[in-house]
Protein backbone atom coordinates (compact mmCIF):
# COMPACT_ATOMS: atom_id res chain seq x y z
CA UNK A 1 0.00 0.00 0.00
CA UNK A 2 2.78 2.61 0.75
CA UNK A 3 4.44 1.57 -2.46
CA UNK A 4 1.29 2.57 -4.70
CA UNK A 5 0.59 5.79 -2.28
CA UNK A 6 4.47 6.64 -3.57
CA UNK A 7 4.04 5.76 -6.82
CA UNK A 8 0.92 7.70 -7.62
CA UNK A 9 2.42 10.91 -5.33
CA UNK A 10 5.10 10.85 -8.06
CA UNK A 11 2.75 10.29 -10.86
CA UNK A 12 0.75 13.26 -9.86
CA UNK A 13 4.21 15.51 -9.05
CA UNK A 14 5.39 14.70 -12.66
CA UNK A 15 2.07 15.83 -14.35
CA UNK A 16 1.90 18.72 -12.16
CA UNK A 17 5.40 19.52 -13.63
CA UNK A 18 4.99 18.79 -17.30
CA UNK A 19 1.55 20.62 -17.16
CA UNK A 20 3.39 23.88 -15.69
CA UNK A 21 6.04 23.48 -18.48
CA UNK A 22 3.79 22.64 -21.38
CA UNK A 23 0.77 24.94 -20.82
CA UNK A 24 1.26 28.75 -21.23
CA UNK A 25 1.04 30.56 -17.91
CA UNK A 26 -1.70 33.36 -17.79
CA UNK A 27 -0.42 37.30 -18.38
CA UNK A 28 -2.86 40.06 -17.24
CA UNK A 29 -2.15 43.64 -16.96
CA UNK A 30 -3.94 46.13 -14.91
CA UNK A 31 -6.19 48.37 -16.91
CA UNK A 32 -3.30 51.73 -16.16
CA UNK A 33 -0.67 49.66 -17.10
CA UNK A 34 -2.03 48.68 -20.44
CA UNK A 35 -3.68 52.06 -20.58
CA UNK A 36 -0.09 53.59 -20.27
CA UNK A 37 2.19 50.99 -22.48
CA UNK A 38 -0.55 50.26 -25.57
CA UNK A 39 0.01 53.62 -27.55
CA UNK A 40 3.40 54.63 -29.40
CA UNK A 41 4.42 56.90 -26.99
CA UNK A 42 6.31 55.18 -23.56
CA UNK A 43 7.34 58.03 -21.12
CA UNK A 44 8.59 56.99 -17.47
CA UNK A 45 7.97 59.02 -14.21
CA UNK A 46 11.49 60.60 -14.49
CA UNK A 47 11.06 61.71 -17.97
CA UNK A 48 7.74 63.58 -16.76
CA UNK A 49 8.99 64.99 -14.01
CA UNK A 50 12.19 66.89 -15.89
CA UNK A 51 10.09 67.95 -18.65
CA UNK A 52 7.56 69.82 -16.08
CA UNK A 53 10.68 71.71 -14.51
CA UNK A 54 11.42 73.35 -17.65
CA UNK A 55 15.29 73.75 -17.53
CA UNK A 56 15.17 75.24 -14.47
CA UNK A 57 16.50 73.57 -10.88
CA UNK A 58 13.61 71.82 -9.13
CA UNK A 59 14.12 72.69 -5.08
CA UNK A 60 11.95 69.25 -4.27
CA UNK A 61 13.79 67.16 -6.86
CA UNK A 62 17.33 68.00 -7.33
CA UNK A 63 20.42 66.96 -5.46
CA UNK A 64 23.17 69.65 -4.51
CA UNK A 65 25.56 69.08 -7.98
CA UNK A 66 22.84 70.96 -9.50
CA UNK A 67 23.69 74.08 -7.83
CA UNK A 68 27.01 73.94 -9.38
CA UNK A 69 26.26 75.86 -12.37
CA UNK A 70 25.58 78.80 -9.64
CA UNK A 71 28.97 80.29 -8.19
CA UNK A 72 28.75 80.62 -4.25
CA UNK A 73 25.75 78.21 -3.99
CA UNK A 74 27.91 74.75 -3.74
CA UNK A 75 27.96 72.55 -1.63
CA UNK A 76 26.75 74.77 1.74
CA UNK A 77 23.43 76.60 0.55
CA UNK A 78 23.10 74.03 -1.71
CA UNK A 79 22.60 71.51 1.31
CA UNK A 80 21.09 74.05 3.23
CA UNK A 81 18.15 74.24 0.60
CA UNK A 82 18.19 70.24 -0.65
CA UNK A 83 17.72 69.37 3.50
CA UNK A 84 15.15 72.06 4.07
CA UNK A 85 12.78 70.85 1.66
CA UNK A 86 10.09 69.84 0.37
CA UNK A 87 8.81 73.22 -0.77
CA UNK A 88 5.96 74.47 -1.95
CA UNK A 89 6.96 77.76 -3.25
CA UNK A 90 10.83 79.20 -4.07
CA UNK A 91 10.00 81.82 -1.56
CA UNK A 92 9.97 79.15 1.16
CA UNK A 93 13.62 78.70 1.16
CA UNK A 94 14.50 82.09 2.59
CA UNK A 95 12.22 80.76 5.70
CA UNK A 96 15.51 78.93 6.19
CA UNK A 97 18.63 79.86 8.58
CA UNK A 98 20.44 81.95 5.97
CA UNK A 99 23.16 83.94 6.28
CA UNK A 100 22.64 87.64 4.52
CA UNK A 101 25.22 86.88 2.43
CA UNK A 102 23.43 83.70 1.30
CA UNK A 103 20.02 85.27 1.56
CA UNK A 104 21.35 88.07 -1.27
CA UNK A 105 22.91 84.86 -3.53
CA UNK A 106 19.33 83.14 -3.51
CA UNK A 107 17.62 86.18 -4.53
CA UNK A 108 20.40 86.66 -7.49
CA UNK A 109 19.57 83.26 -8.80
CA UNK A 110 15.89 83.03 -7.62
CA UNK A 111 14.83 83.17 -11.22
CA UNK A 112 16.79 80.00 -11.98
CA UNK A 113 14.59 77.60 -9.33
CA UNK A 114 11.21 76.31 -9.38
CA UNK A 115 9.24 73.80 -7.38
CA UNK A 116 6.99 70.96 -8.56
CA UNK A 117 5.74 67.75 -5.79
CA UNK A 118 8.68 65.68 -4.22
CA UNK A 119 8.93 62.64 -6.67
CA UNK A 120 10.79 59.02 -5.57
CA UNK A 121 11.53 58.89 -9.08
CA UNK A 122 13.76 61.25 -8.84
CA UNK A 123 14.94 61.21 -4.94
CA UNK A 124 15.48 57.41 -4.86
CA UNK A 125 16.92 56.32 -1.85
CA UNK A 126 16.32 59.69 -0.46
CA UNK A 127 19.76 60.61 -0.88
CA UNK A 128 20.25 63.94 -2.73
CA UNK A 129 23.15 65.01 -0.87
CA UNK A 130 25.43 62.36 -2.88
CA UNK A 131 22.93 61.06 -5.61
CA UNK A 132 26.22 59.20 -6.93
CA UNK A 133 26.52 61.13 -10.06
CA UNK A 134 30.23 61.94 -10.19
CA UNK A 135 32.27 63.93 -13.23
Amino acid sequence: MKRLLSWLTGFVLMAGLLAGLILPASVSADDDLVGKYSGNEIRNVADDKIAEREGKVDLNNSSVRRFQQFPGMYPTMAGKIVLGGPYTSVDEVLELDLSERQRELFEKYRDNFTVTPPSIALNEGDDRINDGQYR
